[in-house]
């Protein structure tokens, strides 16, 4: 029997030899890794460039990806394919044209914001969401044009309707779960999940405790009950993984996602000032070897084989095949 297809929809850990054969162990045939949170378009080259390292150092382990062909291509092989992301914008600056001069270099996925206002629309922590700006809109059907995904996955309610309305192909919410299992600011709510869901998107499920009824106590079993509600109210085919697992990371990193350079004072994002490090993991999910304990949850809430696979990755991949390249 074949290995089952599976695909994380977003992380960002320490990267490391074990932990790319963490990934492996676990089954993971592709991999979204933020590759920029603030960085600007230096610094993303930069990144883009320790990347291609590790692609020569550890090429037994990963590949880059830059269509649903080499997501398979890893599959058959046995290898992980590493899909990059942005989780800002910031990398474009204010830039059209770097749009499409990253996609050349294999970024594949951008969030229009992160948690705060960007030059393209209203992240979920601000007060105020004026939905997607006019450069915003253009960078949509740039983004579009060239096939690269536009993710939603920290932005604002408005400006999420907004995006799925104005993008002429899906887009996707890589790494968030339904308001109605635990009502934090980057969950998403009904209305939301059901416009995606009818643009033909793909929602990620996150297993970052912050973003879980009863944070790192969360049961699998509570987990997967989420999932089966979700998949009732989107449909099998709209639902995938998106774990936004930051594994080995130091508290700087957790600091540089929350701060940047837009803040004197500390900003603690999800946590507070009592709560300001990272949350507890998961009792099961603590790393990417970790992703058969969901295949088992699923298969014990009823799901069968296939519905199982959508969901641990060919959805996943189906979006990729649609939306990797030039319209």
């Amino acid at each position: 029997m074949s290995k089952m297809m599976m695909i994380d929809g977003l992380q960002y850990s320490h990267w490391s030899r074990e932990v790319f054969e963490q990934m492996r162990d676990g089954g993971l045939s592709a991999v979204h890794v933020t590759i920029a949170y603030h960085e600007l378009s230096r610094e993303t080259l930069q990144n883009i460039g320790q990347w291609n390292r590790m692609f020569e150092i550890h090429s037994d382990l990963i590949i880059p990806v830059h269509t649903a062909a080499d997501i398979e291509a890893a599959y058959a092989q046995n290898k992980v394919g590493i899909i990059f992301g942005f989780q800002n914008c910031s990398p474009i600056e204010d830039d059209i044209d770097l749009v499409a001069i990253f996609h050349q270099l294999g970024v594949r996925i951008m969030q229009l914001t992160y948690n705060n206002q960007s030059l393209l629309g209203a992240g979920c922590y601000e007060a105020t969401d004026s939905g997607v700006s006019r450069f915003g809109k253009v960078v949509i059907a740039e983004m579009n044009r060239v096939g690269m995904v536009i993710d939603m996955s920290h932005s604002a309610e408005e400006s999420t309707l907004q995006a799925i309305e104005i993008s002429q192909r899906p887009i996707v919410i890589s790494h968030a779960n339904p308001t109605f299992f635990e009502p934090a600011k980057r969950n998403k709510s009904n209305k939301v999940l059901s416009a995606l869901a009818e643009s033909e998107g793909l929602l990620g499920f996150s297993m970052y405790p912050f973003h879980l009824k009863n944070g790192p106590k969360c049961g699998l079993d509570e987990f997967c009950t989420m999932v089966a509600k979700t998949v009732d109210l989107m449909g099998i085919d709209r639902v995938g993984m998106g774990s936004d697992l930051c594994l080995n990371q130091p508290i700087s990193v957790l600091e540089w996602m929350r701060n940047g350079r837009w803040t004197k004072q500390m900003d603690y994002g999800e946590g507070s000032a009592s709560n300001a490090s990272w949350p507890e993991s998961l009792s099961w999910f603590e790393t990417s070897a970790d992703f058969p304990n969901i295949v088992v949850g699923l298969r014990d809430k009823g799901f069968n084989e296939m519905e199982v696979e959508k969901i641990m990755g060919r959805n996943w991949l189906d979006f990729c095949a649609a939306g990797f390249g030039p319209k």
